[in-house]
């Protein structure tokens, strides 16, 4: 497992979300208070943002704990972006390890985060890769379940699916293979879809409008609020919406060309 989060709103110094809260991810990478699966999250942190007039995020991404970066501190004072996503790892057993099996995952204008885990990987998820042209296939940038979800997904968005649609088909397709835990988080650096499927997911709007989701609460603050389980979130700058998920049928290479 996992802890993700992303921040849309008003610019900020990426120390305030990522370094600063009592128990944002830094406090989460070694002692998360919601995580159910899972101890710690040390195999490797990352951070992806925006800069204004650009829609192509940056990321940084470390294999080891975020504690043990020296150079974070000065980096998480000094960039200011209006959307954040970030992550700290705990790696599946299989999965491969390094700087590229870290979240955020990127393409484009998107950054993409999976908090959870695929039981039977990879044998129990060839379904989802055979939706994928080979050459997509060969793209993958790691070894890891995340990976493979995050290629799906982004197969669907070069597509034109919307983000909380694409998150969601992938998701339910994910999960009508094997029990999965599939909290997945995406966004464009002006909006933001994610799912509660398995494990905790929060949400945070200020009274400026800017929005913090998570995988638990980074404060012990009065205006959180817990995503239900099996349930998509879409939000951005005019507010958020929260569907309940349910069960598609199955999908072939074909469907995925639609």
């Amino acid at each position: 497992m996992c802890r993700h989060f992303a921040y849309l709103g008003r610019p900020v110094a990426l120390r305030s979300v990522l370094l600063d809260p009592p128990f944002g991810p830094l406090r989460q990478s070694w002692a998360p208070r919601l995580q159910r699966h899972g101890t710690v999250n040390v195999d490797g942190y990352g951070v992806g943002w925006y800069a204004e007039g650009d829609e192509r995020p940056a990321r940084y991404r470390r294999e080891g704990p975020i504690w043990a970066d020296g150079d974070l501190v000065d980096l998480a004072r000094v960039v200011r972006s209006h959307a954040v996503l970030g992550a700290v790892r705990s790696a599946t057993p299989g999965c491969a390890p390094g700087s590229q099996a870290v979240a955020p995952f990127g393409a484009g204008r998107w950054l993409f985060s999976h908090n959870g885990a695929l039981p039977g990987w990879p044998r129990a998820f060839e379904p989802l890769a055979e939706l994928l042209p080979v050459s997509e296939l060969l793209e993958i940038e790691s070894r890891t379940d995340s990976a493979l979800l995050w290629a799906v997904v982004l197969n669907r968005l070069r597509a034109g699916v919307e983000l909380g649609a694409a998150l969601s088909e992938v998701c339910l397709l994910a999960a009508g293979l094997a029990d999965a835990r599939l909290n997945l988080l995406v966004t464009d650096g002006s909006s933001l879809a994610a799912t509660a499927w398995g494990d905790t997911l929060f949400q945070r709007r200020d009274a400026d409008g800017s929005l913090l989701v998570a995988s638990e609460p980074f404060d012990d603050g009065p205006d959180w609020s817990e995503v239900p389980d099996r349930t998509l979130l879409v939000a951005d700058a005019a507010g958020s919406t929260l569907t309940p998920l349910a069960p598609i049928g199955p999908r072939t290479r074909e469907d995925a060309k639609q």
